[in-house]
Order: C-alpha cells, then sequence, then structure tokens
C-alpha cells in the first residue's frame, strides 16, 4: 500500500484563514486505501450488494471531501501568492523612489540656493506657512496653503521688514561689491532668526516624506502582545492648559497629516479652530476660527476628517430633514473661493452620521458611516471639490454604524455598529468578506499604524472596552483591555482612543478626568498607567508625530499639553 501523497499533509500556516472553518482533511480509512489498490477483487467478491453500494458511498463522501478542502487550499495559497506579489512591488517601487529622491536631492538642493532671493522677492512673508500644493506638473495652477497669522500686526510687520530686504537685494547691483555683502550677509542674520517661508516648507516636506516612509513600512507587533509581565510606563513630567476657545463642549480633535505642526478642534459651537503647536508643546496658539455650522439646521459637525494633502477639512452633519451632509473647509488662501462648501449629494437618509476617515489608499477617497446602518464610499472626481458618494451596504449592519476605517493592505473597509458587529467590506469585490459578532456594541474601530492587520475595537464593555484582533485570523480575539469608571458605568462614544505612532501604546479618554494609557505588550487587562489631565471628563488624548507630547480634549473647554518621556 502506497503512502499518502505530501501535498495531503497540512502546513501550520493553513491553520488560521478563510472564515475561520477549520479545513482539515481526514485521514484515508484503511479499507478505502485498499479499495483503490484493487483489494475489493478479493476481499469484496463474497459481500452482499448493499455492502458494496455502502462502501462506494462512503469512497465518494471521502473523496468529495479530499477534493473540496484541496480546492480550498489551492484558493488559499493562490490568495496569499497574490498578496505577496503586491507586497514584493510595494516594496521595489519604495527602493525605486528612495534611490531617485537621493539622485535629485543635490540637484534640487544647487537649485534652490541660486534661486531663494528670487524667491524672497515673489513669496509672501506671512510667518506661518504650512504647506505647498502636492501637484508640481502645473506650477501655474498651484495654490499654497497659506494659515492666516493670529496677529495681524505681527503679519504687517514682517511684510514691513521683507520690502525692505527686497529693496536692498534689488540696488544691490548698482552699490560697490562690500556693500552687497553687508546686504547678504544682514539677509542671512535675519534668516537666522526668522525662519525663511520656503526653508519651512522644505522642513514641512521632510517630514511628510519621512513619516509617509514609516507609516508604509510594516512591522510584525502581533507577537509582542501580552508578552510582557510588566508595562513599560510613559513619564508624564509637565502639563499646560490652554483654553479651547470655544463657548460650548468639545466634540473632536485631529491631528494635521502632513504638518505635525498643526491640529484642529471641534465643539457644539460650530466651530472649527485651527492650532499651531509652539516652543516644541509648551504652548499652542490659534491661528483661525470658522464657522462650520450646516446651512439648513445650524447643525454643528460630529466628526471631521484632514485630506490626506492637509490642504483642507472634511466635517459630516446630521441626514435629518434635508440638511447639507458633508462641508469641506478650505484652507488655501484663493481669490472668490468660498472658506466652506456644501457638497449637494445626500446619500444618507436619517439620523447622525457618525464618522467620516480618508483611506490609506493611492486614490483619494473617504468613507462615511451613519446611524441609517449605511456605509458610504466617496471617491474624488476630476472637477475640484467634486465627490462623489457609492453606497457600499446598508442592511449588513441592523443597527447605527459608529466607526469606519480603511486597511493598508487591502481594499477592505471596517465598519463597526451599535449591533454588536464588526463587518470587513471588501471593495473590489463587492460584497462582505468577513463578519464577527462581539458581545457588546461597538463604538469605534481603529487600525494599528505599523502592523497593517492589527486594529482595536471600542466597545461598551466596562473594564473591557478595548478589543485587539488579527485581520488574518478575523473571529480570534487577541487581547482585551479596559478601566474602571468612577463618575458613570455607561460607555460613552464620544470618548475616543489613539494610537502612538510607533503602534505599542494606546490612549483612551474617559468619564473621569484622566487618561488612561494601555501598553499591547503588558499582559494585563488594566491599564498600564493613568494621567489625570483635566478637572472634567478627557474626549480623546492624541499622540504628535515629532515631539514627546499628548494632546488633550476635556468638556472642561480646555486643550492639554502633555509633555512625556
Amino acid at each position: 500500500m502506497s503512502a499518502p501523497h505530501p501535498i495531503l499533509k497540512k502546513p501550520k500556516l493553513e491553520q488560521n484563514y478563510g472564515d475561520g472553518d477549520d479545513h482539515r482533511l481526514v485521514g484515508k480509512p484503511k479499507s478505502m486505501t485498499e479499495e483503490e489498490n484493487g483489494g475489493e477483487e478479493g476481499g469484496q467478491e463474497g459481500a452482499s450488494g448493499e455492502e458494496q453500494e455502502e462502501a462506494l458511498v462512503a469512497l465518494i463522501e471521502h473523496r468529495a471531501h479530499e477534493v473540496e478542502h484541496l480546492r480550498t487550499r489551492v484558493n488559499y495559497y493562490t490568495s496569499q501568492l497574490q498578496q505577496a506579489e503586491k507586497r514584493l512591488s510595494e516594496t521595489e517601487v519604495r527602493l525605486a523612489r528612495l534611490r531617485g529622491q537621493s539622485i535629485a536631492a543635490p540637484s534640487k538642493a544647487s537649485i534652490g540656493n541660486r534661486n531663494k532671493s528670487a524667491k524672497m522677492e515673489f513669496r509672501s512673508t506671512s510667518p506661518i506657512h504650512a504647506i505647498e500644493s502636492a501637484s508640481r506638473n502645473q506650477p501655474q495652477l498651484r495654490t499654497e496653503l497659506l494659515i492666516p497669522a493670529a496677529n495681524p500686526k505681527i503679519s504687517q510687520h514682517i511684510k514691513l521688514a521683507g520690502s525692505s530686504m527686497k529693496f536692498s537685494v534689488g540696488s544691490g547691483a548698482q552699490s560697490s561689491a562690500s556693500t552687497h555683502t553687508n546686504t547678504l550677509s544682514k539677509l542671512k542674520a535675519e534668516k537666522s532668526c526668522r525662519s525663511s517661508p520656503d526653508a519651512q516648507v522644505n522642513e514641512v516636506q521632510d517630514r511628510e516624506t519621512k513619516r509617509k516612509l514609516e507609516e508604509k513600512e510594516h512591522q510584525e507587533l502581533i507577537p509582542l502582545i501580552r508578552s510582557s509581565s510588566s508595562p513599560c510606563t510613559i513619564r508624564c513630567h509637565t502639563s499646560n492648559h490652554i483654553s479651547s476657545q470655544h463657548k460650548r463642549k468639545l466634540r473632536s480633535l485631529v491631528l494635521c497629516p502632513v504638518n505635525d505642526q498643526l491640529f484642529v478642534t471641534s465643539a457644539l459651537d460650530g466651530v472649527v479652530n485651527l492650532w499651531q503647536v509652539q516652543s516644541r508643546g509648551s504652548g499652542a496658539s490659534l491661528l483661525s476660527s470658522t464657522d462650520c455650522m450646516s446651512p439648513k439646521h445650524r447643525r454643528w459637525p460630529e466628526d471631521m476628517a484632514w485630506h490626506p494633502l492637509g490642504n483642507s477639512l472634511f466635517c459630516t452633519y446630521n441626514a435629518d430633514g434635508g440638511d447639507s451632509q458633508i462641508s469641506i473647509l478650505n484652507l488655501n488662501k484663493t481669490e472668490g473661493r468660498a472658506r466652506v462648501t456644501y457638497l449637494e449629494d445626500k446619500p444618507h437618509f436619517k439620523g447622525i452620521i457618525n464618522s467620516i476617515i480618508f483611506m490609506p489608499w493611492k486614490n483619494a477617497c473617504f468613507a462615511t458611516g451613519g446611524s441609517d446602518h449605511a456605509v458610504i464610499l466617496w471617491n474624488e472626481k476630476e472637477t475640484e471639490n467634486l465627490w462623489k458618494p457609492k453606497q457600499l451596504h446598508r442592511n449588513l449592519h441592523s443597527s447605527a454604524v459608529m466607526g469606519v476605517a480603511g486597511l493598508q493592505q487591502r481594499h477592505i473597509i471596517l465598519s463597526v455598529g451599535a449591533d454588536k458587529k464588526i463587518i470587513g467590506f471588501d471593495v473590489q469585490v463587492g460584497r462582505a468578506d468577513f463578519r464577527h459578532q462581539l458581545d457588546n456594541k461597538c463604538m469605534s474601530v481603529l487600525p494599528n499604524p505599523c502592523d497593517f492587520n492589527l486594529f482595536m475595537v471600542q466597545t461598551g464593555t466596562p473594564e473591557k472596552q478595548l478589543r485587539l484582533f488579527d485581520i488574518r485570523l478575523r473571529q480570534t480575539e487577541l487581547h482585551s483591555f479596559g478601566f474602571k469608571q468612577e463618575s458613570s458605568d455607561s460607555q460613552s462614544a464620544l470618548i475616543n482612543q489613539a494610537w502612538s505612532p510607533d503602534g505599542l501604546y494606546l490612549t483612551s479618554g474617559s468619564v473621569d478626568p484622566v487618561i488612561h494609557i494601555f501598553d499591547v505588550r503588558y499582559n494585563s487587562h488594566k491599564p498600564s498607567q493613568s494621567i489625570r489631565a483635566h478637572q472634567k471628563r478627557v474626549f480623546k488624548a492624541v499622540w504628535h508625530y515629532s515631539h514627546p507630547l499628548l494632546i488633550s480634549i476635556s468638556s472642561d473647554l480646555h486643550i492639554g499639553l502633555h509633555k512625556i518621556e
């Protein structure tokens, strides 16, 4: 009797794939193997026709299972091959871009040095310059992202100084060589005291490129989860609280994805405030305030998301009464354009639009989830500020969709709802890739910034509010942790979480005046530490990209700046 073929042996990698089904190959019965080798000619001659029929039926059933199993394995490894080829291609492209940047850097630097004085004449001298438009193919159509100065008097003073510099440089051709040298020396000295717009833009672009490279590099963090019996604590040695300048309770806090010195806050007063971090986190200055109330019923923004280029801010509202559902706050200084525009399409039927998030994909698009059980994907058209919605699903959730998020490595949109469900919807295929039912309502979902397979779901279970999942294991919960609440037992959807840039820590607000910090390596369900940060409940605390800093908002109407190490 021949031994089973090696391909029938189940590899270790196959134990967790698909929808969690246990695809095990049942061992071939000895009698069946003998039948395949012709044993039935001798041993079955005296058997009745009924016994032979039963044996053949059993053999057919076994072989049907075998075919089904092998077909499943082929599909699985085909999928794995496609993903591996995609990862290989992305890595090769990243290497090519990196080599191209290293070759082009000296020439760009030399050109910038030769044209720096000319740029100083024509560029605006506003003290705050965020970024230039990402499009470099048509410089005549390019608009800069210029954040208005907080103090007009200071801006006017700098403009006067800039005009005097222009005059000195322009008259240098008629003066002596020594005078021209002195003028350049003064210009360099002044630039050392006050950074030029070009230097600030270049610095922002350098930080943007570096951070994008870091974000796109996948890191295996899942093996570290629950690997330590003691947490790595973070020291918070100073805290500074500034007035949020809002008249009602705060609702959202979002950092700019391009310029890490900028962040925005929104509140129930309908105002969106733009802030700039000062002195490496010692303070923050208010740059602008914009009324973003909905035009019809004067509703405040429920959630906000930055455009990936950082030049605009998108807000969601309430879908009741035919009011506008999405607004765009334009942060570019352009003539003849409204600062706040509202999209005409209204795909949500009713209720609050709870969540908005841009997808981490090549093409600019964002998703919204609402109380009407719907998840909508908005794609940008060729016309500027024209976004068209596409309904992904409306019947997969039986209650309000509370949070949405996109996966980095696959075109899958995660959605969680008050119906206790986690849905992974494959945008390319057009159907649900997986579904998972939890034991309590879900209020938000947050992918890890470093390990693209790891994501967090916030639930309403006391002391088990946060759950970690691996997208490959689907229903398997890797870790859960939470916190006790002294002020209230109810779980608020306004309390949100944030990942640290290295993907190892989570911060969470609380109905109590504290920030809870969780170390995913800690094998306990309790917070690794809790920082008393405000006088009232903390809605959210986010990690700064480059400074050792936590920024928090609270119902005490203050913004907290907490230096950590």
